[in-house]
């Protein structure tokens, strides 16, 4: 009995250092691959280490980039944010406001501004 849980133990320690090695791939490569100060040499390069050596590929790259890789990634997720809102518009606000321009160019009533106001609240 106490071989068996052990073996379990040993099996779901095994599978979490596979998930994290997969999962610091991955990582490594998708930042490597993103970071466009990276001249294509160096990409390649590293991406070969990476892939040929990958535990002693992971660990140097790490070592080396490591520090600003939360950089990068803050920087994408900025990005990404600022180019969703851009496309996404302001939402209800912008709406209230540009209701709020036509009601006081006399193009919507006041009737017509307070049930729109409504719908956009709801």
């Amino acid at each position: 009995m106490i071989d068996g849980f052990w073996d379990v133990i040993l099996w779901m320690l095994a599978l979490f250092i596979f998930m994290m090695f997969f999962w610091l791939f991955i990582m490594v490569l998708s930042d490597l691959w993103t970071d466009p100060d990276a001249s294509g040499g160096s990409k390649a390069g590293w991406t070969f280490f990476v892939v040929v050596l990958p535990w002693l590929g992971i660990l140097v790259y790490l070592i080396a980039r490591g520090g600003d890789m939360a950089e990068r990634g803050l920087k994408k997720q900025k990005t990404q944010a600022d180019y969703i809102r851009s496309v996404a518009g302001g939402g209800a606000a912008d709406e209230i406001a540009k209701l709020a321009d036509l009601k006081e160019s006399g193009h919507i009533s006041d009737e017509e501004f307070n049930t729109a106001k409504a719908k956009l609240l709801v």
